[in-house]
């Protein structure tokens, strides 16, 4: 009897013994954004992929969040631009933009936009708020890219 009633002593305390907190599924962003510009080809380009991953890299370092936009239609400077003012318009901390049509976005667009901050990954002209990635082999422009978003919206608090 003493042996039962140990038993059924421990199954209570099991059963009303508190558990832990759930673990969050998902990540907890912060309220930055570091935005991407590209081609039709999206981040499967060969010039976008390393970008994205770069800026995938930044995210789980500063957990900011990342997001991206591909230019559809006509890959012109003029098409671009529209896609451009969107994420600058969406309070993108930082955009960077990859493939010709984008890049020249930028040149054309970044003057209209002064208190935003891009970054022409493959081509573009520096200016104050523009910054030119000139690296070409692939892990070079991922590490650039990382820097690039890490710098602009800081550490992971």
């Amino acid at each position: 009897m003493a042996a039962l009633a140990v038993v059924v002593a421990g199954l209570v305390t099991w059963a009303v013994w508190p558990s832990p907190p759930p673990q969050p599924l998902a990540r907890q962003y912060r309220d930055v954004t570091a935005c991407l510009l590209t081609d039709e080809r999206g981040i499967t380009g060969e010039q976008a992929a390393p970008v994205w991953a770069g800026m995938q890299d930044a995210s789980l370092k500063t957990l900011a969040r990342v997001q991206y936009l591909k230019v559809s239609g006509e890959q012109t400077a003029d098409n671009a631009r529209t896609y451009l003012a969107s994420l600058v318009q969406s309070r993108c901390t930082l955009v960077l933009a990859v493939g010709a049509a984008p890049v020249a976005a930028v040149g054309a667009g970044a003057e209209r936009f002064p208190d935003a901050r891009f970054v022409t990954v493959g081509g573009g002209t520096a200016a104050p708020n523009v910054s030119v990635v000139g690296e070409s082999a692939p892990e070079a422009v991922r590490a650039a890219a990382s820097r690039a978003v890490t710098e602009a919206v800081g550490p992971a608090r």
